[in-house]
């Protein structure tokens, strides 16, 4: 009997087996094709664990059948390449009517991303793996060949663990997310966010990202997005043609996803025509697919959530969230049996019926600034506005203008002045009080903190 219980059809949990290690078992990607739903699992290292879990496919009746050329490893990619008409899922490339060939050299590359070649699109795709390599790969004959170490591309010395990759406007976008408990006193950490344009690698930024997309479509909107987080906030990156990259600030509603390992695999898709959903730091917002005058416009929270969401997508009208459910890691996790993970499913209108937008999070951590210079844009539309704490070091009386962008375009606007006494200063939002972006103008020159706590 096939039962459904919040959303969870239990049948559909994918399990690893005992031996030869307890391992993690999450669903890493998701994608409708074939008149299936395609879905490939990740163990939490390349060999030596995880039998029982691979490639497999969900037919309209909801059974699952796990296909023979399923191999296991650490897989969280999957891409349409449309020229040749083809999904690529794990180290497997799959036709229209569901055959299914594997690149025989990927199997023990813990891949992260798949993205369209800039060079030869037709015939070639570019893959990243966790660790920094990066390759490209033929498409008909599956042939593969190594081009970047990234980690000596970009800098990074120690623990890699790179997440995502996109193409668009003439560069390959890839992020790394990188974070550990030392990287937050010294405030910086061997994650990335870099580009490379066939020619030259370019470091962005140096925090942790954890995903980057875009969509192609000259009447919707060419935007490459990038999702991060530093100390101060979460991070939120645009591309735009006419603008270059824009850096944007939005609350955390989790620090559960902070470390490095503890966030996969925040994404942004479209589940609906025209309409994403993007998921950064424990928050799920809407996003829509068009950009103007060089802006982002209407991104609106949803809900806060503890799951932890490998991918998403939309399947026979439902919204389909994969998961990880339980991890014993080789039973560092006294309290964990048997590594598990399964599917929920719904309507994307359901989201509004999980926890409230809440979070926190701001433009300033311990942050060196300079008078006249405004910090990022922070966003306030869809909370509910609660309190602001600002602080300055070594400093008795400081003063900030607070900015606020009602019309969502960049536009700024004073809204009041803050004085710090004693170099602490709280604001407390008044009641009803809202607008799409704030940031603050310093007037005095120091290393400051500001903090906004939504409710």
């Amino acid at each position: 009997m096939k039962v459904a219980i919040s959303g969870i059809l239990p049948h559909l949990a994918v399990k690893a087996e005992h031996l030869p290690a307890r391992t993690e078992t999450g669903i890493g990607a998701l994608m409708p094709w074939a008149n299936r739903l395609w879905l490939v699992t990740y163990v939490a290292h390349k060999k030596g664990s995880g039998a029982g879990t691979g490639l497999f496919t969900i037919d309209d009746d909801f059974n699952l059948i796990k296909h023979p050329a399923s191999c296991v490893g650490t897989y969280a990619n999957r891409m349409v390449h449309a020229e040749s008409h083809q999904v690529i899922i794990g180290p497997h490339i799959i036709d229209p009517e569901g055959k299914v060939r594997t690149f025989e050299q990927l199997v023990d590359v813990r891949l992260a991303a798949t993205a369209r070649h800039l060079e030869n699109p037709e015939k070639m795709v570019y893959f990243l793996g966790m660790e920094g390599e990066f390759l490209e790969a033929e498409v008909s004959s599956l042939k593969v060949r190594f081009l970047f170490d990234l980690n000596r591309e970009l800098g990074i010395k120690q623990a890699p663990h790179f997440k995502d990759a996109f193409t668009g406007h003439g560069r390959v976008v890839v992020v790394n997310n990188s974070y550990y408990p030392e990287d937050f006193l010294r405030g910086e950490s061997e994650g990335r966010l870099a580009e490379w344009d066939g020619k030259n690698w370019k470091v962005l930024a140096k925090t942790q990202f954890n995903t980057v997309t875009g969509r192609y479509s000259s009447q919707l909107g060419t935007a490459i997005y990038a999702v991060g987080q530093d100390r101060a906030s979460a991070l939120f990156y645009v591309f735009l043609p006419e603008t270059g990259w824009k850096r944007y600030r939005l609350p955390r509603g989790t620090h559960t996803q902070d470390h490095a390992w503890t966030t996969e695999w925040p994404r942004i898709r479209e589940v609906e025509s025209e309409r994403w959903l993007m998921d950064a730091s424990g928050i799920f917002y809407e996003l829509p697919a068009m950009s103007y005058a060089g802006s982002v416009w209407g991104l609106v929270p949803i809900c806060r959530h503890l799951r932890i969401i490998g991918d998403f997508c939309s399947w026979n009208g439902l919204l389909v969230m994969a998961g990880d459910q339980t991890t014993p890691i080789n039973d560092t996790n006294p309290f964990v049996g048997q590594p598990q993970a399964n599917l929920w499913f719904g309507k994307t209108d359901d989201l509004w019926l999980f926890g409230k937008p809440a979070g926190w999070g701001g433009p300033w951590w311990e942050t060196p600034v300079t008078p006249g210079r405004p910090s990022d844009p922070f966003l306030m539309t869809g909370f509910t506005p609660g309190c602001l704490h600002l602080s300055f070091q070594g400093k008795t009386s400081a003063r900030v203008t607070l900015e606020v962008d009602f019309q969502g375009t960049g536009r700024w606007h004073p809204w009041t002045e803050i004085e710090t006494r004693n170099g602490y200063a709280g604001y407390l939002f008044p009641e009803g009080f809202a607008a799409h972006w704030v940031r603050l103008l310093p007037h005095t020159a120091g290393v400051a903190t500001a903090q906004f706590f939504y409710r």
